[in-house]
């Protein structure tokens, strides 16, 4: 638990960070749904990036597109 408590937190930790002393973003369900899904895309690419820098991510999504 205490494991699985450390990995989870700190994802939560930097979202919370990139969105400010402010809540999570929404207001409805429907809203606060779209903001946390564009928050992980961003979190998911950032590290992506990190991991293969800009070139390979880059190559990847356009072949992944046709």
């Amino acid at each position: 638990m205490t494991i699985r408590r450390s990995t989870v937190e700190q994802i939560f930790g930097t979202l919370k960070y990139w969105t400010g002393p402010a809540n999570f973003p929404g207001g409805t369900l429907r809203r606060a749904s779209t903001g946390i899904t564009l928050l992980a895309l961003a979190y998911n690419l950032k590290r992506i990036i990190e991991m293969f820098g800009v070139a390979e991510t880059w190559q990847a999504m356009t072949m992944a597109g046709s």
